[in-house]
């Protein structure tokens, strides 16, 4: 019973940022129904159904959107639904018949949340694009890299997930709550340039301070300052710093075996690149399991770098039960934590279809509903579209 539970939400399947978002609802404690395609149209990455952790917690049902008696099947589960999410180009689901009016006038409580990587308007909202171009345009990718170095894309956490993602659940959870008070929906336009703009708020104000410089790699935060950066071991792994606040890289003398040497202060950029290498030097004298243990646990901001393979196995992490494995898949856990409320994986991913008339009975078909859908072709028919 998680902080969502009872709510009802609608997800028009995409890739990337929605199917992560739907995940974070459904994680939650919301029903979130998937409504996928009935034929492979090849959507992202294709992997075995298993390993699509995004589409984890929810059913699915194959609809063919391109028959009006599935558009219609769709605007029925809206008639029910709390919230509908949705990934296209500007104006795709108003020329399929579930566009914000549509749905709006059928149920004026929803809540309409669009993902887009350049917004519904706009100079560029009709083109292509990927995390790497939205991220590009809003400023960030410029700020990440090393000095000299071009531009690194850093996965696509910054675009897609956080500035995507996590915008569009905030936006859906907070049209929720408002709407409980004026009993109106609202359309959420969140568009990945937007979320990735957002996030860089504390950087543009430290460069409108003066204290952030355009080059990269001459900054406290981006590998510029030699107490926030990554080092290498002595048994070629790396450990991670970020003692930027007095005490804390006073803690780092100390545990580094720098204290009581002539060192220039801490914030002397100039002193900076030599510092650095000092660093550099003094962390290929240890393995990083040696760093581990002089400095992990204390006020260093100390961690060390662990692979994707490594982390779910630190002790932290276990302890936290940071990862799970379900399905057979060791994966993240539900983030965040709620004290009553708890949250979870309600169930691993699912194959396209593979809960078409269960799921839809849930909703409120009956059989001949279903009958009239399969013989005209709306909803997939074999094992597909059984639970």
């Amino acid at each position: 019973m998680g902080v969502l539970s009872g709510y009802r939400i609608i997800e028009l399947a995409g890739i990337g940022p929605g199917p992560m978002c739907a995940m974070l609802l459904s994680d939650m404690g919301a029903d979130v129904l998937r409504i996928d395609r009935t034929a492979d149209v090849g959507l992202g990455v294709a992997m075995d159904t298993k390993y699509s952790l995004l589409n984890r917690g929810r059913r699915s049902v194959a609809l063919d959107l391109k028959r009006p008696e599935a558009i219609e099947a769709v605007l029925r589960m809206v008639d029910r639904a709390d919230a509908l999410i949705e990934g296209f180009r500007p104006g795709v689901t108003e020329r399929l018949g579930l566009g914000p009016d549509t749905c709006l006038k059928r149920n004026p409580r929803l809540i309409y949340g669009r993902m887009t990587g350049w917004g519904q308007e706009g100079p560029m909202a009709l083109a292509a694009g990927h995390d790497i171009n939205y991220i590009a345009l809003s400023g960030a990718l410029h700020s990440i890299g090393r000095k000299g170095d071009t531009p690194v894309p850093p996965l696509n956490l910054v675009g897609d997930f956080g500035g995507g993602a996590l915008y569009l659940a905030l936006g859906v959870v907070a049209g929720l709550l408002e709407a409980q008070k004026s009993g109106k929906g609202q359309v959420v336009d969140a568009a990945m340039v937007d979320g990735a703009a957002s996030l860089m708020t504390a950087i543009y104000g430290m460069h409108g301070s003066g204290m952030w410089s355009d080059e990269r790699g001459e900054n406290i935060l981006d590998t510029g300052a030699h107490y926030y950066e990554v080092y290498e071991t002595k048994d070629a792994k790396f450990v991670s710093i970020g003692s930027i606040e007095a005490k804390f890289y006073e803690e780092l003398l100390r545990l580094s075996g720098l204290k009581g040497e002539e060192l220039p202060r801490q914030q002397d950029r100039k002193s900076w690149p030599a510092m650095k290498e000092r660093l550099k030097a003094l962390f290929l004298t240890k393995t990083r399991d040696e760093w581990c243990k002089i400095m992990e646990g204390s006020d260093i901001c100390f961690a060390p770098v662990l692979s994707m393979s490594e982390a779910p196995k630190h002790p932290h992490n276990r302890h936290r039960g940071t990862f799970v494995e379900t399905g057979g898949v060791v994966q993240p856990g539900p983030a965040p934590r709620f004290s009553r409320t708890p949250s979870a994986i309600q169930r691993p991913p699912a194959r396209p279809g593979e809960h078409t008339e269960e799921a839809l009975r849930d909703w409120g078909f009956g059989a001949s509903d279903l009958e009239q859908l399969r013989k005209c072709g709306a909803i997939a028919t074999g094992s597909a579209a059984k639970s």
